[in-house]
């Protein structure tokens, strides 16, 4: 069974996508099999991984498993990366909460689509919108932990104690075994005091095997990488954005005995 990873914030910009995408791509890159679902209707790592929303065929994204009941199976669409597999997302997505407001066992649908295909991949990753709205509660549903990506700016703490309250409903109601995947520091600027004291604010705040070694520095060509729709391992290899990621990438799978 793939070990499902759910990244979350419900603050915008802090690098969901940039980290489903690459961190994705390192995993895949070391040899595992990795399916990442693409749950926020910005279609964000969709694009960043070179798919072409214009030439999504109908009935054949994630809006289409949520609402409709379309196989999982039937919407994987294969990316330039060896072993990387995407379900793709479009702006359909946005009128899905609507939709599902009256379906029964709402907060189930993906679960029940992931249970078909877990078996397939060794990771799954899915890239939730910044809201903790009945997406990203499918995803909490369906996910083995969650993974929080954290800018290193002046609000980093605001809204967390939201989130994690979100996790510990999810899990007394719905998912008991959901874990904390980690917290990841993103956009760090290691020149500033700003950046400094957000992360030893980060540390203090979670326990110590909570919070990644590894760290996300502000990169430019990690920028670029998704207006060319490759991963940052395959736009620049040789980045610094690049290498963060592969150790992220080895951090992760150390967490489960898998490098």
């Amino acid at each position: 069974m793939a070990h499902i990873i759910a990244l979350a914030n419900q603050k915008g910009g802090v690098g969901k996508t940039t980290t489903t995408v690459n961190l994705g791509a390192a995993i895949a890159s070391l040899g595992h099999r990795v399916l990442i679902i693409d749950a926020d209707p910005q279609g964000n790592a969709t694009s960043g991984l070179g798919i072409k929303k214009s030439t999504i065929e109908p009935e054949h994204e994630i809006y289409d498993v949520l609402v409709h009941g379309v196989s999982l199976a039937d919407v994987i669409i294969p990316t330039s990366h060896d072993n990387l597999e995407i379900v793709p997302a479009t702006i359909r997505l946005a009128g899905a909460e609507l939709e599902l407001a009256p379906v029964m066992a709402l907060e189930t649908r993906l679960k029940e689509a992931l249970n078909l295909i877990s078996d397939e991949y060794d990771y799954i990753l899915v890239d939730n919108p910044p809201s903790l709205g009945l997406i990203t509660i499918n995803t909490f549903t369906a996910a083995d932990s969650i993974l929080i990506p954290v800018q290193a700016e002046y609000y980093a703490l605001e809204g967390l104690g939201q989130l994690l309250n979100s996790i510990t409903q999810i899990k007394s109601l719905l998912n008991p075994n959901l874990d904390i995947e980690g917290v990841l520091l993103t956009m760090v600027d290691a020149r500033t005091n700003l950046s400094n004291e957000v992360e030893n604010a980060v540390r203090n705040y979670f326990t110590t095997d909570q919070v990644y070694k590894t760290v996300i520095p502000r990169n430019v060509r990690l920028s670029e990488a998704p207006s060319h729709g490759l991963a940052i391992i395959d736009y620049d290899p040789k980045s610094r954005g690049a290498e963060v990621y592969g150790k992220l990438a080895e951090e992760v799978l150390a967490a489960h005995d898998n490098i």
